[in-house]
């Protein structure tokens, strides 16, 4: 950001109850350098989630899916901390996740509104990717991905816009594991006058247990 470098590692653990249901836990850490000042660092804001399929239709070598997607986060983060690393308020995000993925081309999309407490301001939040694979389709699995994300959040009250353009890779060496990788460059910042996020670069691995 303008005014500080952000680092957080998050530790995400979904369980499938069922095919439709899942559940999990989101565990964040969070440090945080101001220009010219040390580090500050440590847990952040908790989240549990919940995700049921509501609707899929399966073709050949396609698919169509929606779900429902629930996270409550919980102020477990310090914020007498200069600065803070948790945001002291409740939150509950309700949403929805649409998916049509075939072997050309995936269009996914993500949409939602963030309930807060303490009097601060609800936001609305949507993500939209569409993603091509790279290699053809084979098995075992091994293919590449290329994404293309836009990310948009929405501020109701304080009616402060921000939108980023997120172009990404992901790798899939096999059924057991992932990693991906996009790079996060801001187009708008509606009404945003400090601190605004001059990019971000997001790196990760997704680790598949049966």
């Amino acid at each position: 950001m303008e005014n500080a470098n952000i680092y957080v590692q998050l530790i995400g653990i979904p369980y499938n109850i069922t095919s439709k249901f899942q559940v999990g836990g989101i565990f964040p850490f969070k440090f945080i350098t101001p220009n010219g000042t040390q580090t500050t660092g440590g847990f952040s804001d908790m989240i549990v989630f919940a995700k049921y399929q509501l609707y899929k239709k399966d073709e050949t070598a396609k698919t169509f899916r929606v779900l429902a997607n629930i996270k409550q986060s919980f102020p477990t983060g310090k914020t007498t901390s200069v600065p803070p690393i948790g945001s002291g308020i409740y939150q509950t995000y309700i949403g929805l996740i649409i998916g049509k993925i075939s072997t050309d081309v995936g269009v996914y999309g993500d949409f939602g509104y963030n309930i807060t407490s303490n009097k601060t301001t609800d936001n609305f939040l949507y993500n939209f990717s569409i993603g091509i694979p790279l290699l053809p389709q084979k098995y075992p699995q091994k293919q590449i991905n290329s994404y293309l994300e836009f990310n948009g959040n929405y501020l109701i009250n304080s009616k402060i816009h921000t939108f980023f353009i997120s172009p990404g890779l992901q790798f899939i060496p096999g059924r057991r594991i992932l990693f991906e990788t996009s790079f996060q460059i801001p187009v708008l910042h509606e009404n945003v006058t400090t601190n605004k996020t001059n990019y971000m670069v997001l790196l990760g691995t997704r680790f598949l247990l049966n």
